[in-house]
């Protein structure tokens, strides 16, 4: 029997997301999407990437509407298969998300629900909106790569902090102050780095710098708002710098990276465009999307509007 893909939703269930949420909440899940009337097929990521290949193979196979049930790493992975796939535009794509991470950053964004049955209701609603990607461009291991960016990159301190954040949950640690760990103990550690940060070629940047984030979205690190004035489709990357700063410093301005006020700090300043670049010396550790990635050099590119996903009708309100 042939299954019409192309009105049905494709769910990629990550199982270990949110502390195992992904797998024990899956039942629940499927439940209340069957009682919303909700046709989808699914399939569980069995590792790192893998939800990749799921979103392509899904797309080679029909489908246009996909929903990710798991947490800013899964949804970077799936943006990615979006971008990756070479049979319709990315445009032409659904994308909805029931997030069980941890961080849950990028549905803060768009105003989506972390409760279950209201997710639900937003993508039976179906307001939708089209979002811009970055791309982002890196090295690892002295190799050039490549990869697309759904909401938020950070370099310098931001990595570092992720860099603690995914050992401490590799060795198995787990609670909502891993995070909060994780940043007081980068805090009393890392140093400034040499930076020059050019936006849409223009040096905005060219000393030591203790962090540099890059937003479409306006949050990241489970809350906080370091590119608070960020809008997801103006065709511009938010670009905050902070400026070299002590860790005592950091840790009595700490309030102003989650009320959206980080730019009253003289040492922090807002710039955007649509190109960024970034070197440094010595190499500078980025993440994107909450996914350690690699090293400096980096650029970044902006593509407008490039992908269109479920939002809460709150959203288009503001």
């Amino acid at each position: 029997m042939i299954i019409e893909t192309e009105n049905r939703w494709f769910a990629i269930v990550n199982p270990v997301a949110g502390e195992g949420k992904g797998l024990t909440d899956w039942p629940t899940i499927s439940k209340l999407l069957r009682d919303h009337q909700i046709a989808f097929d699914f399939a569980f990521s069995e590792k790192k990437f893998h939800a990749i290949e799921l979103a392509v193979e899904a797309i080679n196979n029909g489908y246009r509407k996909i929903i990710v049930i798991g947490g800013d790493g899964t949804i970077h992975e799936v943006v990615n298969g979006i971008f990756i796939q070479q049979q319709v535009p990315s445009t032409e794509i659904l994308l909805a998300v029931i997030a069980v991470g941890t961080g849950n950053d990028w549905i803060r964004m768009f105003g989506i629900p972390r409760k279950y049955t209201e997710a639900i209701r937003a993508i039976v609603e179906g307001h939708s909106f089209l979002q811009d990607i970055g791309i982002v461009s890196y090295y690892k291991s002295n190799y050039p790569q490549k990869r697309y960016m759904a909401n938020v990159a950070g370099i310098g301190f931001d990595a570092c902090v992720n860099k603690r954040y995914n050992r401490l949950r590799d060795e198995g640690k787990r609670g909502k102050w891993l995070y909060l760990w994780s940043t007081v103990k980068a805090v009393l550690r890392y140093k400034s780095t040499h930076v020059r940060v050019a936006v849409d070629d223009r040096t905005v940047a060219d000393q030591p710098v203790y962090s540099a984030t890059i937003g479409i979205g306006k949050f990241n690190g489970g809350g906080m708002l370091q590119t608070p004035d960020a809008v997801a489709d103006d065709g511009l990357f938010d670009v905050t710098i902070i400026r070299k700063i002590s860790g005592f410093g950091v840790l009595r301005n700490f309030k102003s990276l989650y009320n959206g006020k980080i730019y009253r700090n003289p040492k922090i300043s807002l710039n955007r465009g649509r190109k960024i670049r970034v070197e440094s010396d010595p190499e500078i550790a980025i993440e994107v999307d909450g996914e350690a990635l690699g090293y400096s050099p980096f650029e970044f590119e902006i593509l407008d509007r490039a992908v269109r996903v479920v939002v809460s009708e709150k959203f288009l309100q503001i």
